[in-house]
């Protein structure tokens, strides 16, 4: 029943972004963001969450980034300074307030912040049953309303940001049949920018799962290149951590593969990190700050989490000698015990994997 109480958790997070659709078109808006002292005089972006488009920037003053426009229809924005992603909003008509990654004083902001109540009581109320077979009843009912509810917002608000934003937090977790499924069934969705990006990488996924050889990548900085055959098929396992800087379960995740590489380094294990989506700065500070002894590709930017379908960090992929992906997507317990294997003898790429594809 872990599993189930997960799925909770990663609904709580991504109804954050959620509410119903009731802004005029062309509507102005003012946004005051309160943001850490330590950003005064830096440039704050609010950024188009499905496009990547920069909609506004303005300097921080004060502690405080004010922005102020107008925005056609409603659309999930998230707020950057200096390549730290601050939290997301929902950006529309009316004056907004965001502080500690939460939106107020505007209607569609004030019934996200509903929804997110909401799926908080359904947590609590989780955590609160008996985590052991008495309780199996109590959460299965749980679970039932928390799919109950899901499903009627998702059904309801197909043709806004709360369609869209249920529809994401499933479609990270699809495979390509069940995305393209999903989109037979909704083509609305077809017309966001991220959906299709969504369909690329789990096309690009499933060319590199298990089974598969790794595909190479080159990146430039200043007069250095680097590519990933510098380090992988060499001869060596290698563990391969796409990580950055300000993603919290990347700099935790750290612990674990320092702990990988103190046990087996010895035995010819070698560990690469690779810096995506985030400012040569930011990785380098965090490598230093984290001590992490390990090569590092900087400034990857999106060009391997494209090739490899990876649509949330950390992702952690162990290559055996020759370069064939042995282990993708795993962490924590997981991990060491794929690694584990490797060096047992008894982890290896499926035998036909590579022919049925």
């Amino acid at each position: 029943m872990t599993k189930t109480k997960t799925k909770l958790l990663s609904m709580a997070a991504v109804a954050m972004l959620a509410a119903c659709n009731s802004t005029t078109p062309d509507a102005s808006y003012v946004v005051t963001a309160t943001v850490p002292a330590e950003f005064d005089g830096a440039t704050a972006f609010l950024v188009n969450f499905d496009t990547g488009d920069k909609v506004d920037s303005v300097t921080v003053e004060n502690g405080a980034a004010k922005f102020s426009g107008t925005v056609a229809s409603p659309a999930l924005a998230r707020l950057i300074i200096d390549g730290n992603r601050l939290g997301n909003m929902i950006l529309e008509g009316g004056e907004i307030t965001f502080a500690d990654r939460k939106a107020t004083g505007t209607p569609l902001n004030e019934m996200n912040n509903s929804i997110v109540g909401h799926l908080q009581e359904l947590e609590q109320k989780y955590n609160a049953v008996p985590q052991d077979s008495t309780g199996d009843e109590a959460r299965e009912l749980i679970n039932a309303e928390y799919d109950a509810y899901v499903d009627s917002v998702f059904n309801a608000n197909l043709d806004n940001v709360i369609g869209y934003s249920f529809f994401l937090d499933k479609a990270y977790s699809m495979n390509l049949d069940e995305l393209n499924g999903m989109l037979e069934a909704h083509p609305s969705l077809k017309d966001y920018k991220r959906v299709a990006k969504l369909l690329e990488a789990a096309e690009n996924k499933e060319k590199t799962s298990v089974g598969n050889k790794f595909v190479d990548f080159t990146i430039k900085n200043d007069s250095v290149s680097q590519s990933l055959s510098d380090y992988v098929g060499r001869g060596k396992p290698v563990l391969v951590d796409f990580w950055a800087s300000w993603c919290g379960p990347c700099i935790r995740e750290t612990k674990v593969i320092k702990e990988i590489l103190a046990e087996y380094g010895s035995q010819g294990l070698e560990v690469l990190g690779v810096a995506v989506w985030d400012e040569p700065e930011n990785t380098l500070a965090a490598i230093e700050k984290h001590q992490l002894p390990w090569q590092q590709i900087i400034n990857a930017q999106a060009v391997p989490t494209d090739l490899y379908g990876i649509t949330g960090i950390p992702c952690i992929i162990l290559f055996g000698p020759d370069g064939t992906i042995l282990s993708r997507d795993k962490q924590d317990a997981e991990l060491r015990a794929d690694v584990k294997a490797y060096f047992d003898g008894t982890l290896a790429a499926p035998a036909d994997s590579v022919a049925a594809k």
